[in-house]
């Protein structure tokens, strides 16, 4: 399943459980978490079925201010929001927006530093939450 822009990696955790280490491994980088959605919940409280799928919005000004310093429509899709998801198989899976694509997508330029180091902090948290 490749989606243009999106990164999806394989968790060796539950849904659960790697929700959870990505929490830890955000705030461990100095990042600041502002929401935790459980979207599984919100459909149980409707009535409907939905298997684990939880959103974490997180970030930092430092990292971000930059971006929409130079083309505000990038706080559309700031702060950084990653998925955790179980799929029919039952496998766990983390994804999340690439900043390259993000700045792509607004036409930033000029801060490909700032990209480049935010997509190396989102692999870095990312093996953090998926790995054995």
């Amino acid at each position: 399943m490749a989606v243009q822009g999106l990164t999806t990696v394989k968790s060796s955790h539950s849904p659960q459980e790697t929700m959870n280490r990505l929490e830890a491994a955000v705030k461990a980088k100095g990042l600041t978490v502002f929401a935790r959605i459980d979207h599984a919940e919100g459909a149980s409280a409707a009535g409907l079925s939905l298997r684990p799928t939880e959103v974490l919005i997180f970030g930092n000004a430092k990292g971000g201010t930059p971006l929409m310093q130079s083309v505000q429509t990038i706080g559309i899709d700031l702060p950084l929001k990653a998925l955790v998801w179980q799929d029919t198989a039952g496998d766990t899976w983390l994804s999340w927006n690439d900043p390259a694509w993000l700045a792509a997508r607004h036409g930033v330029s000029g801060v490909e530093a700032v990209a480049n180091n935010l997509t190396a902090a989102l692999k870095a948290i990312a093996e953090i939450a998926t790995a054995k």
